[in-house]
């Protein structure tokens, strides 16, 4: 734990990306670029700018905004996946991301074998999967699956399995995007409940939600975002304030 009172500490975080960088290279591109300065300054986007807010430890934090926003691209920020452009993000405390579930998988590997490679990329040992490894099967509800190949799974079932994955240790912050929206409504309400425990262990939780109505029940700051800008931040009263703009 650092000095400060505070979790996490977001300061003047702002994010560029190059929309033109996706094209791929050339060297005929290169000589069409050469030249064109003012061109390329027109593909920059700017996802995020000077974005600031710190999170006190226990603390549950949502941030709610519409597509675009930049909600995702704090999150992964704060996660340590991407590097700022400019600005600087302190944590203190180990990171448990749930961003892009699944994407530690191997899809040519069997669930079991998943299980083993996710619990690896998140740190956790042998023996503590070995362990922990029949409540993540029961907790999937796919036991009967466990030496299918993860590429013949539906998005649900990957979701599923990386969640439970996830969650076996209570983590010290915990990073969410839409975690809850994927899987059958069953899991959704399971999920759900494991997430509000470990919120009610203390863990202290980065939320995005596109609904409003989870946000107010699991959350007690929310930050508004638009086009990568804080428009405030406060309490529930926020999403108010957000669903009168949205409706207006």
């Amino acid at each position: 734990m650092g000095t400060s009172e505070y979790m996490i500490e977001v300061e003047n975080v702002s994010m560029r990306f190059n929309l033109g960088i996706e094209k791929g290279f050339s060297l005929k591109q290169w000589f069409v670029d050469v030249g064109k300065r003012k061109k390329k300054i027109k593909n920059e986007f700017w996802a995020l700018t000077d974005v600031d807010f710190k999170v006190k430890r226990g603390e549950v934090i949502g941030f709610i905004g519409s597509n675009g926003a930049g909600k995702s691209t704090l999150l992964k920020i704060v996660a340590g996946v991407m590097k700022p452009t400019k600005g600087d993000v302190k944590a203190y405390g180990n990171i448990c991301p749930m961003i892009e579930l699944g994407a530690g998988f191997d899809p040519q590997l069997t669930a079991r074998e998943n299980i083993y490679l996710n619990g690896a990329i998140m740190g956790y040992s042998k023996e503590l999967i070995d362990s922990k490894f029949q409540e993540i099967v029961d907790f999937s509800e796919l036991h009967d699956f466990l030496e299918v190949p993860v590429q013949n799974f539906s998005s649900g079932m990957v979701a599923r399995l990386a969640f439970s994955v996830a969650t076996i240790v209570d983590p010290e912050i915990l990073i969410v995007d839409e975690i809850l929206s994927v899987g059958d409504m069953a899991f959704q309400a399971k999920s759900e409940e494991k997430m509000l425990s470990m919120i009610g262990g203390g863990t202290t939780v980065l939320f995005v939600s596109h609904s409003i109505e989870q946000i107010r029940k699991m959350c007690d700051t929310v930050v508004w975002l638009d086009h990568g800008v804080v428009q405030k931040i406060g309490g529930k009263e926020v999403c108010d304030e957000y669903i009168t703009k949205m409706l207006g």
